[in-house]
Formats: C-alpha cells, sequence, structure tokens
C-alpha cells in the first residue's frame, strides 16, 4: 500500500486534490452538464451526447468532441505541469518528461473518458435511436479526434522540449527567462528541493512501473533550464487555445468552423484552466485575492454601452430615441386611437364571418382563439403537429373558424411558422400544409449554434457587423439564433412585421399577436402589423369608475418614428422567446431603454391577450357567431400538486425561500382563471369552450427538455402525446363544437 500511495499517480491526485480545486471544478462541471445535472433543462446534456456537426450526429461530430477534449486535456496536463513540475525534480532527469507527466497524470482524464463513453453510448442508444455500427463509429470517431489532438501535441514537445541528457550536449546555450518564478530561479540546493513531492515509483511510456532517481547530485542550474524551456512551449500551448476560441468567433457563420457546441465548452474550459493556472502560478499564495480583484474588477468594466447590447434587427438606433413615460403611453392610447383601432378590427371580423355566409337556416360560425404555450422546440413541434391534425380531422374548418393566434416562446414560433404555410398555401396549391416535413423542420436544432456563438464570441465584445434593411447590427447568438431557424424553415419566415397587414385585414389568416415584456417592470409589449392599443390596458367597464395602471406597450405606435414597420418577424419572434442566458436581451430603442425578455414571464399561455380582445368585442361576438372556442395548446398540465412534504436544507432554504410559490405558470394559471371568467361572465355560460390539449410524456423522468433541441426519442414522445387519451377526448369535443 506504501508504494502505492507514493507512486506519482496517486501523489498527482492527492496534489490536485489539496490545491486544485478550481481546476478540479473545471472537470466536474462538464460532467454535471453530461449527467443531467447542471444545466439538462436548457437541453446542455445533448450538447455533450448527442453532439451535432453540419446538422448531422455522425463520425465527424463526435471526432470534433475527441479533438477539443484532447485539446482541454493537453491543456490541464500543461497548466499542472507548469505549476507543479517543481515539486517533482526527478522528472528532469527523465526522456521526454512531460510526456511522463502526461501519463501518470491521467486518473482524472481516465475516468472522465470512460464515463463519458457510457454515458454516451446510453443515450445514443435511448434517446437517438442510433443502431449499434453507428454508435460504435461515434464512439469510434471521438477517440480518433483524442488521438489526432494527442498526436499534435505530442510531436510540437517532442521537436520542442528538453531533458538532461540533451542540455549536457548543449549546456552552452543560454535559455531566456521567460518564466522567472520564485520556485525556479533558486540556486539554493536546499530550496528547490525542500517543496518535493515524495515519489517512489511513476510508470513509463510503456506502462511499466519504474524506480523514481536521486537527482540531487545534478547542478541546480541544469534542472532549471529543463523546466524553464518546458514551460515555455506550455504557454505557446496556452496561447494557442486562447487563438482558437478567437478565430472561431471570426468565423462563427462558416459552417464547416460550427464545430459542436460542446467542444466549444471544452475549448471555453481550456482557456479558463489556463488562465487560473497562469494566476496560480505568477501569483502564488496571493492567487485567490488577486482573482477575487479581477473578477471585481471585470464586474466593474463589464456595463457595456447600450450600442453594444442586442437590437431588434430592422428598427432604426440612429434617429431620436421614443420617450419611455407615461405621457408618451397616454398619447398613443387616448380613446380616439382605441376607437379607430377597435373599428379597423371590426372591418377584419366583419370579413372573417363573411366566410360563412348569413342567413336564417345558416347556422352562427364559431370563432376559435387558439394560445400555445412557451416550451422551447418540443413546444414548437407540439404546436405545428397539433394544428396538422386539428385542421385535417376538421377538412380545414379550424383554421378558417381562426381569428387570433397568441401566446409565447416556442410554441408562438411553431404557431408563425405553420400560419406562414398556411397563407403560402393560399396561392400555391402545391403547398400541403399537413406534410410532416413541416414537423420536422421545426424540430430542426437551434441550441447548438446558438451555444456555439456565446462561446466564440459573446464572452468578448462583439465586433463583427451585418446588414439588415441598410442598417447595421452586430453579430451575436440573437442574430445566429434567427439565421439557424431561417434556415431550418427555408427562408419563409424572412419578411418584417408589416408583410403580414395586408393578409391579416383581409381574413386570409387568423390575426397574430407577439407579447414580449419589459425586464424592468414587466409591461406587455404587443407587436402585431394592426393597431391594437385596445389590449394595452386592463379592460374595465364603465372606464371612468378606475384608471388602470397601464400594463402594456402597443409596439407599432410606440416606435413609429423608429421604424416600426421594418421590424423584422423574426426579432419579434425570438423576443417573445428570449430564453433566460441562451438568447440576448434586446433592447428597444427608447429612452430609457426597453430591454426584452420572454412572454412566458407575463402569460405563458396566450390567455390575458386572448381575453382581452374577446372582452373588447363581446357585444360583436354575441351577435355575430355561435360563441368563443379557446384552443388551449400547453406543454404542461394546468393541475399542479399539492407538494411532497419534503425535508429543506438550509441551503434549499436560502436559494428558494418561498418554494413553490415562486412557481411562475402555477401563478399565471391563477390568473388566467379569472380571465377565463370574465369571458364566460361577459358572454354567458353557453357562449365560451375551453379545450386543452397537453404534450404528457409517455413517462415524466423522460419530458423532453425546455431547450432548443429536440432529441429523435423526445420528438416521438411529443408527437404521441397528441394521440394521449385525453387530448383525443379533446379531439372529440372539438369535432363537436366546429362544425
Amino acid at each position: 500500500m506504501r508504494g502505492i500511495f507514493y507512486s506519482f499517480p496517486i501523489q498527482l491526485l492527492v496534489l490536485h486534490i489539496k490545491n486544485n480545486q478550481f481546476l478540479l471544478f473545471l472537470w466536474l462541471l462538464p460532467m454535471l452538464m453530461i449527467s443531467g445535472g447542471f444545466g439538462r433543462t436548457y437541453g446542455i446534456q445533448d450538447l455533450f451526447l448527442g453532439p451535432e456537426y453540419l446538422g448531422n450526429v455522425n463520425f465527424w461530430s463526435f471526432w470534433w468532441m475527441g479533438f477539443t477534449f484532447g485539446g482541454f486535456l493537453m491543456i490541464w496536463n500543461i497548466t499542472t505541469y507548469i505549476l507543479y513540475s517543481y515539486r517533482f525534480p526527478f522528472l528532469a532527469s527523465l526522456n521526454r518528461p512531460f510526456a511522463k507527466f502526461f501519463l501518470n497524470n491521467s486518473l482524472i482524464p481516465t475516468a472522465f473518458i470512460i464515463f463519458y463513453l457510457i454515458k454516451t453510448i446510453n443515450f445514443q442508444w435511448y434517446n437517438e435511436l442510433a443502431a449499434q455500427y453507428s454508435i460504435a463509429f461515434d464512439v469510434f470517431g471521438f477517440l480518433v479526434g483524442l488521438i489526432s489532438m494527442l498526436l499534435l501535441g505530442t510531436l510540437y514537445f517532442q521537436l520542442t522540449n528538453s531533458d538532461i541528457s540533451i542540455l549536457q550536449k548543449k549546456f552552452s546555450k543560454e535559455l531566456p527567462l521567460l518564466l522567472k518564478n520564485r520556485k525556479d530561479i533558486t540556486d539554493d540546493p536546499e530550496e528547490i528541493f525542500k517543496e518535493a513531492c515524495h515519489v517512489d515509483y511513476y510508470l513509463s511510456l510503456k506502462l511499466q512501473v519504474r524506480l523514481v532517481r536521486n537527482v540531487e547530485h545534478y547542478p541546480i542550474e541544469w534542472l532549471h533550464r529543463v523546466f524553464r524551456q518546458n514551460h515555455q512551449n506550455a504557454i505557446i500551448s496556452q496561447l494557442l487555445s486562447i487563438f482558437a476560441l478567437f478565430t472561431m468567433g471570426l468565423f462563427m457563420e462558416n459552417t464547416y468552423l460550427q464545430i459542436p457546441a460542446a467542444g466549444g465548452i471544452f475549448i471555453f474550459s481550456a482557456v479558463l484552466m489556463s488562465l487560473v493556472g497562469a494566476l496560480s502560478y505568477w501569483m502564488g499564495s496571493w492567487r485567490t485575492t488577486v482573482f477575487i480583484l479581477l473578477l471585481m474588477g471585470l464586474n466593474a468594466l463589464s456595463g457595456l454601452p447600450v450600442e453594444f447590447e442586442n437590437r431588434a434587427y430592422g428598427l432604426n438606433y440612429d434617429t431620436q430615441k421614443a420617450p419611455y413615460n407615461y405621457a408618451h403611453l397616454d398619447s398613443i392610447t387616448t380613446p380616439d386611437i382605441i376607437e379607430k383601432d377597435r373599428q379597423a378590427t371590426l372591418k377584419i371580423l366583419e370579413k372573417w364571418r363573411s366566410k360563412f355566409g348569413r342567413g336564417r337556416l345558416i347556422s352562427q360560425p364559431k370563432m376559435v382563439i387558439l394560445c400555445t404555450s412557451g416550451g422551447g422546440i418540443r413546444q414548437s413541434v407540439f404546436t405545428v403537429h397539433a394544428l396538422q391534425k386539428m385542421d385535417s380531422l376538421l377538412k380545414g374548418r379550424l383554421l378558417e373558424h381562426t381569428t387570433l393566434m397568441t401566446g409565447a416562446s416556442g410554441g408562438m414560433i411553431g404557431a408563425a411558422y405553420f400560419r406562414e404555410i398556411l397563407l403560402q398555401s393560399k396561392s400555391n396549391d402545391d403547398i400541403n400544409i399537413y406534410d410532416p416535413v413541416y414537423v420536422d423542420n421545426a424540430a430542426k436544432d437551434l441550441l447548438n449554434p446558438v451555444i456555439f456563438s456565446i462561446l466564440a464570441s459573446d464572452i468578448f465584445v462583439p465586433w463583427l457587423k451585418f446588414d439588415y434593411g441598410g442598417r447595421k447590427y452586430y453579430k451575436d447568438r440573437g442574430y445566429i439564433f434567427e439565421r439557424q431557424l431561417l434556415e431550418n424553415t427555408n427562408g419563409v419566415l424572412e419578411k418584417n412585421i408589416a408583410a403580414y397587414r395586408q393578409a391579416e385585414q383581409d381574413a386570409l389568416i387568423p390575426m397574430m399577436v407577439l407579447t414580449p415584456v419589459s425586464a424592468y417592470n414587466l409591461r406587455q409589449v404587443y407587436i402585431s402589423p394592426l393597431g391594437v392599443s385596445y389590449l394595452t390596458q386592463p379592460f374595465t367597464q364603465p372606464a371612468d369608475k378606475l384608471n388602470p395602471e397601464p400594463d402594456a406597450v402597443e409596439f407599432s405606435r410606440f416606435f413609429a418614428a423608429q421604424d416600426a414597420d421594418s421590424l423584422r418577424f423574426t426579432s419579434a419572434l425570438r423576443m417573445n422567446a428570449t430564453f433566460p442566458y441562451i438568447l440576448p436581451n434586446a433592447y428597444l430603442p427608447s429612452e430609457p431603454p426597453i430591454r426584452m425578455i420572454d412572454a412566458g414571464w407575463r402569460d405563458n399561455y396566450g390567455v390575458l391577450a386572448a381575453s382581452r380582445f374577446v372582452l373588447n368585442f363581446s357585444d360583436w361576438i354575441l351577435e355575430n357567431t355561435s360563441g368563443v372556442l379557446i384552443v388551449q395548446m400547453r406543454d404542461i398540465d394546468k393541475l399542479n400538486d399539492f407538494g411532497e412534504g419534503t425535508r429543506t436544507t438550509i441551503a434549499g432554504r436560502l436559494l428558494n425561500p418561498l418554494g413553490t410559490a415562486a412557481s411562475t405558470n402555477t401563478g399565471q394559471d391563477y390568473r388566467n382563471d379569472n380571465q377565463l371568467n370574465a369571458m364566460i361572465q361577459a358572454l354567458g355560460k353557453d357562449k365560451v369552450d375551453i379545450i386543452e390539449l397537453v404534450y404528457r410524456p409517455e413517462a415524466e423522468e423522460k419530458r423532453a427538455s425546455v431547450s432548443w433541441h429536440i432529441t429523435p426519442r423526445s420528438k416521438i414522445d411529443v408527437i404521441n402525446s397528441f394521440y394521449e387519451k385525453g387530448n383525443q377526448e379533446s379531439m372529440r369535443q372539438l369535432e363537436e363544437l366546429v362544425k
């Protein structure tokens, strides 16, 4: 046991545990991501276990994973070699000292590789539904990529590193003192060996156990020169990792350089490890204090001017900013303006009503309002598939009866995509709106390029620009998200919001209202090509009994001077689906700036906007329809558990003092019930129907993540959930109501 404990691999492991907690954390964090313990909700696990390259999970995507992990592994060994090689003086006497250090420092990497491959095989088999030969090929790709990087590193150090035998031949050549650390410039033999770790055995490159030889008889300067020269080459390797990250940002639109996002995480971790290692080397025991001071300094400098923040593409940021104050809000919501918008909407409703004819023997049509929730790509897939199946079952009657679509995040991206296909089908008989290819397109990955952009560009100050509508904007993950969304949907959403005005006015397609939220005060921003000022205040009757606080902003009028009509439609969808951390908060050209967050923070199910619409036109609805049908497409069931009564730790109480009271969706359900009840009171109990279609997974523990990525198995689960018993009962009700 003594021999094992004092072996080089074990002593290195002990040294890391004692002194390298942060560097060990850089190993622990990806392991947590891979296991699903961190970031599973956002689909981070999928990035590691199902990496995509050029839109495919295959040999080359895993080759990049292996190659970038190999780079991370090289930096791990380089950094720890710089930090602790002086504690193992016997290395200087060995042929190829860094290679032997690398081999003996492999306990943690070996455990990581085994863990990763086991998780990958399981994930590929269960989630990606991959064949056995395909899984074997993926694993082979990872190993080939890893070996490729290790061979490059080995070649570099083989050609550049020195050991004692080489110095005995070239002792006259002075080495540059690039690394004058206090540990490697002393000439006191006792000092250089004082902090040395006791080691009896090491592994040779042939995996044989060797006895450590004594090196105290070598001249101190020889030992210095070996480590200085090895350290110099190691520093060059660290700089190359930083250069690689910068290069990825420079060419982030080149599809061949868009490596798997998890590979970018490995590169970013390598850069971080290099910086922390350098800080530890130069600052010694002061490293923690200096690190904290650096973080404080970076935080103080991180408040970039607003011109570097993400923007809504198409808007004019060079003109005078829109004043964000009560005076401006009041000026665009006067009674005359609200009545004008109501009358314009009534004309649209009359055109919609004319589709069904009028007469003593013709029954009144049911007005359908579609509300879809947030939920990332899983809800986008569920929405497109549900709309196809519902409309197909009703032989096209569902969309004919629909007047309004509203909701949040991924659900609205799916609804917007399907509505655009519907619009195109009006002028092209060859388009089959029920083609499953549209579900496939909705399921295409959006997360990988976004995470890649975060790592390659957004962690720095954005510097690349692009032109849209004659205006310049910075390229960041918001731009990449929209670019990928357009690519996934074959460019059909590439238009501004005003492009839908005529089609909505002619009732060719349902009206659509997007409702992103102001981060500062949670006011909704209603985005529509039509005037919808009547939606911006709580509906009260009579109005003179209450002076309500304006809780919403009508986008088109508020930003009229900033070319609101030119807003890119994908920017509107992105603002409506701004996942925290994953997508940037777009700031709008107002003073003070309005920063947008996901619509789900205020109205994740679209009920608030839908109820205000119905209440504003309740008289017309009663006179011209048989009532209103609210079709809700949800990503979770409405009913909530009463809690498990589990014990909470001190940390849990500190991090979540309110417990389940902090659940946003549950609170919205309570409010939405009141909104729906107000509709029932206004129209009558027999004039309001509500149908819910809910994504219910086959097994709750296998629920698809709320992410911009979906695995093949999760996609099947989402599609099959439409045929779940409760949803099929909703479909039978739908057939009875929409005739």
